[in-house]
Order: C-alpha cells, then structure tokens, then sequence
C-alpha cells in the first residue's frame, strides 16, 4: 500500500523537510552505524508519534513529533502502579527498497487486551496501525540494509550461536491469576536480579518454572520456549502466566505447514532435558537455539555446539517470509510502500 506521512508537528522549525509528505528514499540509510556490531541496546531516531486519551475518553488522533523526552505527571499510574503497556515489531527493507511489516495487528490486538486487563483505555486497532507506519516511514532511514533485520543487534549477544539457560527454582515470572500473560512493564522489571545473577555467573538468560508446582516450563525472561523431540515439538500452553508471543504464534503454524506435530501443553523440566533440541521465539531474538540448559546441579547440552537442524529450518522460513524473500501465503505482511 501507499502511505504518505502526516506533517510533522515541529517542522516550521526542526528543518527535516518532512512537511512535503514523502518518505526517505532507500538510499538514505544512515550510513555511520555498524550495523555488524549494533547491540541490542536504545538507539534514539528522528521521530516518535503521540497520541493522547484523557481519563474517560478515547484516544485523540496522534501526531508525529521529533523524538524527545515526554512530561509525566508525578501522580502518573504508570509512576505509582506500574500500570504501563509496551509492544514491539520490526520493520525490514527489501532488496527492492520496499519497507515491510510483520503481523503488527497482532500487536495490536495484544496491546487491547492488555490494556483490558490493566483497566487502561487503548487505541483501536486501526489507530495503532497508522502509528505504526507513520513512525516507519519517518524514521526510514533508520531501517538497516535488506539483510539486516532491525536497527538494534541481536538480543542475545551469541545472535544464531546456541544460548546457555539456567533454570530458576526460587524465583518466578509470574503466577496465576496475574499479569504474566499481558505485555505490561511489571513483567520485565520482576525478572532483572534473577537475569542479572544469571548472566553473572556465564549464562545467557533464566529459564522460569510455573510458580505452583515448581516442575513445568514456562518462558526465558522475554521469549517463549519450545522443546523438540523427533518429529514433535512441544510449547508451554498459553493460560495466563506466558505472554502469547507473536513469534510465537508464528513459528506454531510455520512449523505445522512444514509437517511437524506441534502441541500446546504441560512441558515438565524432564522433558526439557531429554529433549532433542531447545529454541526460545520472539521479536527480539527471532529463533534462538539453545546450546544448553542447566538445572539445579545437572548440565545437558544440545547438539554438537551449533544450530540445530529444526530450529535452523524454522528461522530460515520465518526470516524469509518477513524480509520479502518468499511468498506471503499467510497474508502476514503490510507493506508500506
């Protein structure tokens, strides 16, 4: 589809000729980024586009603004309760210079049931996709190389390389009847010191128990989880305590489609370990394989210390389908120009 920019709100004065609504041409990428060594870490662009919703009210039309602090009040929920939403999604270019995006409805679905759960108004689903796209195509040249993903490294720093987890037994993520299954931002601050104990001692990231039984899988700090044994690939069950990842949802029916068995359920930590392989899923980190898991005082490792071959498999159909390389049966891409 076509998509011009609406004007932006500080251009009388910024100088970004942004004002004559066409977007970067795909030769603008900015050129003084390493995209090689970009790590996963805030990398500040030209523009972010707000939207505003008084209390009862719905959410006004936004505006693109150039990328700056915001004013909060000192009374703000997000301030005092934690009550705040987030998502993420990725934009990619094509050989071709065409810019891409990946199932960001979901996204915007996601984000109104959280803001259900969190009692916060949320935008409509088609307010979200025009910010969405706006922003894209403010920020244009913000958006790596055809073979580049995103305008932020690998969020492990190993990229496709295997992972190393540590299974947690004292603490957990989330329990039933909360907030483990919505994107709030509760859930990134609670897995900090158990991540940050973890990385301490070598290890990539925690895998976390459910917090009843202390036995069955749930997620790493920010992906999902998915356990392969011969033709069968197992992921925890979405009931509330797992966020429904995108990637998720992604990988499930590519993985169909690709002739495997793939069920939702109770995954124990003993089938975790006697598994064939082990990947985590999400924006972030895509498919990440995992080179090893340890649990309690016990090691096991997957693989000959390289990707395995179905998580392999996986992250080259799901990469080839959101960077344009393959075809779109799915109907999952939006294309913005």
């Amino acid at each position: 589809m076509g998509l011009k920019k609406p004007s932006c709100s500080t251009c009388a004065t910024c100088g970004c000729n942004n004002n004559n609504g066409n977007s970067a041409s795909s030769d603008q990428v900015v050129k003084d980024v390493d995209w090689d060594n970009l790590g996963f870490a805030f990398t500040p662009t030209d523009y972010m586009y707000v939207m505003k919703c008084c209390q009862g009210d719905t959410f006004s039309d936004g505006e693109l603004q150039r990328f700056g602090n915001i004013e909060l009040s000192p009374s703000a929920g997000i301030l005092n309760y934690g009550q705040g939403l987030f998502e993420g999604l990725k934009a990619y270019r094509k050989q071709d210079g065409s810019i891409l995006l990946f199932r960001p409805e979901e996204n915007a679905l996601r984000l109104r049931s959280g803001a259900e759960r969190l009692c916060m108004p949320s935008p409509t689903i088609e307010q979200f996709l025009e910010a969405v796209k706006y922003t894209v195509l403010a920020n244009e040249r913000w958006i790596p190389p055809a073979v580049y993903a995103s305008p932020v490294g690998n969020y492990f720093k190993e990229g496709l390389s295997p992972i190393n987890l540590i299974v947690e037994t004292n603490m957990h993520r989330a329990s039933p009847g909360g907030t483990g299954g919505v994107k709030t931002v509760g859930n990134y601050a609670a897995v900090l010191k158990a991540q940050t104990e973890a990385k301490s001692k070598g290890y990539s990231d925690v895998l976390y128990l459910d917090s009843v039984h202390n036995k069955y899988v749930e997620e790493v700090s920010s992906c999902n989880v998915f356990v392969v044994k011969q033709n069968k690939i197992c992921t925890p069950a979405i009931k509330g305590t797992i966020l429904p990842g995108i990637t998720r949802k992604s990988i499930i029916d590519i993985a169909r489609g690709l002739g495997f068995q793939v069920e939702e359920g109770a995954v124990t930590v003993d089938e975790l370990l006697e598994a064939d392989e082990v990947f985590c899923t999400g924006t972030a980190v895509v498919v990440s394989p995992v080179g090893s898991i340890t649990y309690l005082d016990q090691r096991v490792t997957y693989g000959k210390g390289g990707t395995g071959p179905v998580a392999q498999q996986l992250y080259s159909a799901l990469t080839s389908l959101q960077m344009g390389v393959t075809g779109d049966k799915m109907d999952w891409i939006v294309r913005l120009n």
